[in-house]
């Protein structure tokens, strides 16, 4: 319990003030650095967890290949302007493997995906917000609740569409003038609408036509290899 404590410490306070601090010190120029510093953050809760096992390598190999999915999933559909399968497979990363496992694969999906879509201040703020999902989907009590219950699956698909884009939106509001203006928050969030329903329901979509083939491989791994 004290190194999910840390944990938590590390990803929800840390990494934030990470970017806070970039935004707000280098003007968000200096956003390779931030990036790398939260890549760094994200990777000391696995440090932590890590013990000389093939279960503890296993369970790296499993987020290496889970990353390289949701990357490989958001090239396939980049065509398709806010219809992705990143956000669903970094839930289903959250919900077999944890709350740590989810926003390690989420921050780690927008800094390599970027390589090709192009970095900018912009990916700090994603890696956070994918990795927010992440988080909060493996939380032990949240992530018991959608392995076993459709509907709750479907609402938290529906809910990491909406967080997703809300958080994003802080960065449109602060990419002005770096100051936050509720106000102008407001403006945004409207304007955004179509993108973040159009999310939201390919969430959907995808954890409907992954949960099956994807979850039980996932969970069959786990308990073949005691990870």
């Amino acid at each position: 319990m004290k190194k999910q404590w840390i944990n938590y410490f590390i990803l929800l306070l840390l990494v934030p003030a990470s970017i806070w601090f970039g935004v707000t010190m280098f003007e968000d120029r200096k956003y390779v650095f931030i990036s790398f510093i939260i890549v760094i953050l994200t990777l000391i809760p696995l440090i932590l967890t890590f013990e000389k096992k093939e279960s503890s390598i296993r369970y790296m190999v499993i987020i290496a290949v889970m990353t390289a999915l949701s990357v490989v999933g958001r090239f396939l559909f980049a065509a398709i302007p806010g219809f992705k399968p990143v956000t669903a497979i970094v839930l289903l990363t959250a919900i077999y493997f944890g709350a740590e496992a989810g926003f390690l694969v989420g921050a780690l999906t927008a800094l390599i995906s970027n390589i090709y879509f192009g970095q900018g201040p912009w990916t700090p703020f994603q890696m956070f917000a994918w990795g927010m999902i992440g988080l909060l989907a493996g939380l032990p009590w949240v992530r018991q609740m959608l392995q076993k219950n459709k509907f709750l699956l479907i609402l938290a698909g529906l809910f990491a569409g909406v967080l997703f884009s809300l958080l994003m939106d802080v960065w449109t509001v602060l990419s002005v003038d770096g100051f936050f203006n509720v106000k102008r928050y407001i403006t945004v969030v409207g304007l955004s609408l179509p993108f973040m329903i159009t999310y939201a329901v390919s969430n959907v979509i995808f954890l409907l036509l992954t949960i099956k083939p994807i979850g039980e491989k996932l969970e069959r791994i786990k308990k073949k290899y005691g990870i």
